[in-house]
């Protein structure tokens, strides 16, 4: 769909007028080229290789508007980064070096580049068993035949709601249905399923924390998000964290499971999933330990060049991933945590301002995976918001070439004519 500014149109019209009509007109040699319209579906113009695979902020962010996704993706290519997303990748970076030492390595093929990453899964999940936390987990799955990658927040043994869990262990506790006319998890969590954190900044000593409640087995998800007002977000405005927060249950759990085909996986990103490391990635890695919670030390660095060896491909690597994932999830999917917490920060201090807790909804998120599918495969058109939620055109960059947007308000005045006509007769 081409998109025109009404700037650029009111002086093109200004032009054409000024035109006379007996003025000769230059018309330059050879065929004239019209411009033609691309009629490839979103998943072949912008996730088919050698472009990157989908990501889980492809999936999700068409849930807050798919007309501004699909003006992104068209003018843009990708999301541009606002000084708000700067200051929250500042928190964020923050948050993952409470957990993780970041240490530089230099890459020189896409193998080591991809061993790398691997390895930062195998240390988080290391982390994540004897500190019980660990943050930035990358993950990957297939779904429906197309991959998919993310990068998750936080995991723990820490349940961030007992009592929404034991609802969901417990059936009897449970209750009762809503009337047919009540919305439930998709009028995304009614106050009652919320929960406040206490209000605090980072390194900042307040009151005594309550005692933490008990470890877990389980693991469980909390997406970190930060804002730029002191505000919790309701509604419309959550559901693209619930659905974030769903997909990445269902990519741990399929990680869990050892349920990713690398020779889909691999062939995506064009890997030679065999060839071995080379002699400077592995040096590199033998001078890093092998737990971010253990110190250096030589027996550390002999154990990581014993792993890289034994293990000098992707191929090889991704066996031992699958090895850590069992450790980490004895008990495949069951031992992930099907209670979700979204946290908020403040964007410029890191201040914890609340958080909302939710259950994990498999027909919900195959429902909405099934409908948004639909539009990357070309298999309908984008669409704008509902009137309800027309305040999120006020913040968005593409409003005033939105003809979306222009249907609804016309279509809002067509409503209130009709209102007034239908009152007047009345009188």
């Amino acid at each position: 769909r081409l998109v025109e500014s009404l700037e650029s149109r009111t002086g093109r019209s200004r032009q054409e007028r000024s035109v006379s009509v007996e003025a000769p007109v230059d018309i330059p040699p050879g065929p004239i080229e019209l411009e033609v319209p691309d009629l490839r579906s979103p998943l072949e113009r912008f996730r088919t290789k050698p472009k990157k695979p989908l990501s889980v902020t492809d999936l999700i962010s068409p849930s807050w508007c798919e007309l501004q996704y699909w003006f992104t993706l068209t003018k843009h290519g990708r999301k541009r980064r606002t000084p708000a997303m700067k200051q929250g990748s500042a928190v964020h970076k923050t948050l993952e070096e409470e957990v993780h030492r970041t240490v530089a390595v230099t890459i020189t093929t896409k193998e080591d580049a991809w061993g790398l990453r691997i390895w930062n899964v195998i240390q988080g999940l290391r982390t994540l068993r004897e500190t019980g936390m660990t943050r930035e987990l990358e993950v990957w799955g297939i779904l429906d035949g197309l991959v998919v990658n993310g990068v998750i927040d936080e995991l723990s043994h820490t349940c961030p709601d007992p009592e929404l869990e034991a609802t969901e262990r417990d059936p009897t506790d449970a209750p009762p249905p809503l009337p047919a006319d009540q919305k439930s998890i998709t009028d995304f969590l009614s106050p009652n399923h919320s929960r406040t954190l206490t209000q605090a900044n980072f390194g900042a000593s307040g009151q005594s924390p309550p005692e933490p409640p008990e470890p877990s087995p389980n693991v469980y998800i909390t997406d970190v998000k930060t804002r730029a007002t002191r505000s919790v977000p309701k509604a419309a405005s959550f559901r693209p964290t619930l659905m974030q927060l769903m997909l990445y249950n269902r990519l741990l759990s399929t990680m869990a499971t050892g349920g990713i085909d690398t020779d889909i996986l691999f062939p995506r990103y064009d890997l030679r999933a065999d060839e071995p490391f080379t002699d400077a990635f592995i040096a590199q890695m033998t001078g890093m330990f092998s737990s971010d919670s253990v110190p250096p030390s030589s027996s550390s660095e002999a154990d990581t060049l014993s792993l890289l060896l034994a293990h000098n491909s992707l191929n090889s690597l991704w066996s031992l991933l699958t090895h850590e994932f069992r450790l980490t999830f004895p008990l495949g999917a069951t031992s992930v945590g099907r209670v979700l917490k979204a946290e908020y920060r403040h964007a410029s201090d890191g201040q914890i301002m609340g958080s909302k807790t939710l259950r994990m909804d498999d027909a919900l998120l195959d429902a909405y995976m099934a409908e948004g599918l639909r539009w990357w495969r070309g298999e309908r058109h984008a669409v704008g918001v509902c009137l309800e939620e027309a305040y999120k055109c006020g913040s968005c960059e593409f409003a005033e070439d939105c003809g979306w947007r222009k249907g609804k308000i016309e279509e809002a005045r067509e409503k209130a004519r009709l209102g007034r006509r239908k009152g007047m007769s009345a009188v």
